[in-house]
């Protein structure tokens, strides 16, 4: 089986030694995605839903990177800071997988890496090879 990594270039990639998301064969695995702008700082502080959409906008194009897309999501994990807020994460999520629903679950933590952060989100998704090694399609 082949490996194949893509990185976002967030700050802690190096320093904790992870990747953005890898194939594993058929099976990609996005890391825990937070919401974070282009210049690195915390995307829409105290705005729940913007951050929710955020963090599924690097995972799609995290996806992108290794030959899938938002369908292709089998499962997925929200940690959030404050569960009050479910409805706002919730929206997001809907509006991103409506028309091919994944697994979920949205879990409560006391805190993230950054206390503007209020969400941090995993995805697992299935996108079948070719023989060579391309994505199916």
């Amino acid at each position: 089986m082949t490996f194949e990594r893509t990185f976002s270039g967030a700050r802690w990639e190096k320093t904790v030694g992870y990747c953005r998301a890898i194939r594993a064969g058929d099976h990609i695995h996005v890391t825990g995605t937070a919401p974070i702008d282009d210049d690195g700082r915390t995307f829409a502080p105290g705005d729940a839903y913007a951050q929710a959409r955020r963090c599924f906008e690097i995972i799609d194009k995290a996806l992108g990177e290794l030959g899938a897309s938002l369908p292709d999501v089998v499962r997925t994990r929200m940690m959030v800071t404050d569960i009050n807020r479910w409805k706002d994460f919730g929206r997001a999520h809907a509006e991103c997988f409506a028309a091919h629903p994944p697994a979920t679950t949205m879990i409560e933590v006391s805190r993230l890496i950054d206390p503007e952060m209020l969400i941090e989100v995993e995805a697992d998704a299935f996108c079948p090879q070719k023989r060579d090694g391309s994505p199916a399609g």
